[in-house]
């Protein structure tokens, strides 16, 4: 026998299930009209793939998610597209969100399928893209992707899988009759996810308040490792981490999944789409959902498909709007007050409870709280209710934060067992939602730092990046001028002395003639004229001095002001050099051209 554990806290609610088990599971049949919303699971909206007018086929994808978490949505039957827009969709907000509203034809046309007749002969992502792509996602209540949750990291190696068919909620018999019903398509698709995760371990946990499911379920698992598991009937014993605890006695760490201990959950409504998806090539079009409530006249099951409206199902189980209370969307403990009733079933829609007034009396006015303790004393998370309601009604969200306020389950069972009525669940959800829209700003706060600092960095670089190529062009600007100047001088010094080669081949014609005049007039000897050839060299480097100089000038006026000055000094003493030497040689020549002047 297997051993069982138990959870903290927990209550016995009246269970109210035997109004809606005296039927079998009946089609609910195809309305008017299909209301079908894109945000249907956790993670990213589907984005519509078809457009008004189109005419799609039943299991037809008409939105998917392309990027991120999610799945994609099909049409529930053939029909054409008549309008996509807002509506309101089942959520305690009673907000709209986008939806696609298709027009029934009738003829409950099916796309073209391709049935997998062994599912062990493709891999395992082969498989896991099927479940995606049928759009299967949590029927349990929390609708997370299936084929995610079938991808466990690699280091969470999963060796217990549970079969959630505990149905703790009252009211709630979907489930049950699933397992009477569809027994083998149960264990058909537990068979596939057990093919995907290779457990050690698979087992079916059932409460001890469905004996007829649970034999049901027996018989379909013989000759299978499987075990059938029946546990004690305590409200929540449906929840996730609480049949761990009882199935295997360990328990999910604060802020963990059951994949860090190597547990996972599925439900029996999941297990059913999964047989489904593989072995028919049926997407996730339609599921079980409970109609009960004293202000109907035929409670019971009905097979509903994905965007019926619920006004619809209400009629179809003959309720008496006069007679309603109150119309609830799931249990009594933890579903809410439908705002309208034309609001459709989504593949989260488990049960709607049309309510007499006496069955679910309205709540009586919120008493101060009297410290009893009550509320601790059933919470199956062993938290501090009392203390978690305060700092949210004072919006001290970093302290409720602090006392693990996200471990909460949002079961109810505190506020059933409060004698001042205090609603502690919608607290809790308040305060969680708040703390996540921080976080959400927090985040965009964040990236928007990381994006300002990557560009004031990518802006330094830049500036950096532009100094460092404007030194270098000055030190090539530089080491190209130092080079023109080189070659400048280099040019002037062979200019200048091939200058002077040519005035001293000059300087000794004129010579040669002055000898030859001598010679012919016979003229006595005159006084020693002067050094003619001296003359012309020094009067040679005095002009090479002069260009030099103006040519240093030039650039020194270009660059540096500072020096201009001096070189003018510097050029006008060469200027008189030049003059006195020029007058010299003047002389010179003239003397030597009329040599009777010349004193003896």
């Amino acid at each position: 026998m297997t051993q069982l554990w138990d959870f903290a806290g927990g209550i016995h609610p009246p269970e109210n299930k035997q109004q809606s088990t005296s039927r079998p599971i009946r089609p609910a049949g195809i309305p008017e009209r299909l209301i079908i919303p894109l945000q249907q699971h956790i993670g990213q909206r589907a984005e519509p793939v078809v457009q008004v007018g189109d005419r799609v086929l039943k299991g037809q994808k008409i939105a998917d998610v392309r990027s991120g978490l999610g799945v994609p949505v099909h049409a529930p039957t053939s029909g054409i597209v008549e309008s996509i827009g807002e509506h309101p969709v089942p959520h305690p907000s009673g907000l709209a969100d986008l939806c696609v509203f298709l027009r029934p034809d009738g003829e409950d046309q099916w796309r073209p399928r391709s049935p997998v007749r062994d599912y062990r002969e493709l891999d395992r992502d082969t498989v896991l893209g099927l479940i995606r792509e049928a759009g299967i996602a949590g029927m349990g209540g929390a609708g997370f992707p299936t084929n995610v949750k079938l991808s466990p990291p690699r280091d969470r190696k999963v060796h217990t899988l549970i079969l959630n068919g505990a149905e703790c909620e009252p009211y709630i018999t979907a489930d049950d009759m699933t397992m009477r019903e569809r027994a083998d398509d149960v264990v058909a698709g537990l068979k596939v996810m057990a093919w995907l995760l290779r457990p050690e371990r698979c087992v079916i946990g059932i409460e001890d308040n469905k004996p007829e499911a649970a034999e049901a379920m027996r018989k379909a698992c013989e000759g299978t490792q499987t075990e059938v598991v029946v546990i004690p009937t305590k409200y929540p014993s449906g929840g996730e981490k609480q049949l761990i605890r009882i199935l295997t006695g360990l328990e999910v760490p604060s802020g963990g999944i059951p994949a860090d201990i190597g547990v996972m959950c599925q439900n029996i409504g999941t297990a059913v789409a999964v047989a489904r998806a593989v072995f028919n090539d049926e997407p996730l079009i339609s599921r079980v959902v409970t109609l009960t409530g004293g202000a109907l006249r035929e409670p019971g099951n009905v097979d509903a498909l994905i965007g019926t409206p619920m006004s619809y199902l209400l009629e179809r189980a003959g309720w008496r709007p006069e007679q309603v209370g109150r119309l609830v969307l799931g249990g009594p403990m933890m579903g809410f007050t439908l705002p309208d009733t034309e609001v459709p079933v989504t593949k989260t829609s488990n049960c709607v409870i049309a309510a007499t007034a006496t069955e679910l009396p309205a709540p009586p006015p919120q008493q101060p709280c009297i410290r009893c303790g009550q509320c601790a004393e059933v919470c199956p998370m062993e938290l501090l209710p009392q203390q978690l309601f305060w700092h949210a009604r004072a919006e001290e969200f970093d302290k409720a934060e602090h006392l693990n306020l996200f471990d909460c389950i949002e079961c109810g069972a505190c506020a059933y067992v409060c004698p001042s009525a205090i609603p502690l669940v919608q607290y809790y959800r308040f305060a969680k939602g708040e703390i996540r829209v921080q976080r959400a700003e927090q985040a965009k706060a964040d990236r928007a730092r990381e994006r300002f600092e990557a560009r004031q960095a990518r802006l330094e670089r830049e500036q950096q990046e532009k100094e460092q190529k404007r030194r270098e062009r000055a030190k090539a600007a530089a080491e190209a001028q130092a080079r023109k100047r080189a070659e400048a001088e280099q040019a002037t010094a062979r200019d200048d002395a091939g200058e002077v080669d040519e005035r001293a081949a000059k300087a000794a014609l004129v010579r040669q003639a002055l000898e030859r005049k001598k010679a012919r007039t016979g003229a006595p000897a005159a006084a020693e004229p002067p050094d003619l050839e001296a003359l012309e060299k020094q009067w040679l480097q005095a002009r090479a001095k002069l260009d030099t100089m103006q040519g240093l000038l030039a650039e020194a006026k270009a660059k540096q002001a500072d020096n201009v000055d001096k070189l003018e000094r510097a050029v006008a003493k060469n200027q008189e050099r030049v003059q006195r030497a020029e007058q010299a040689l003047n002389d010179a020549r003239q003397s030597l051209q009329n040599p009777s002047q010349t004193t003896h």
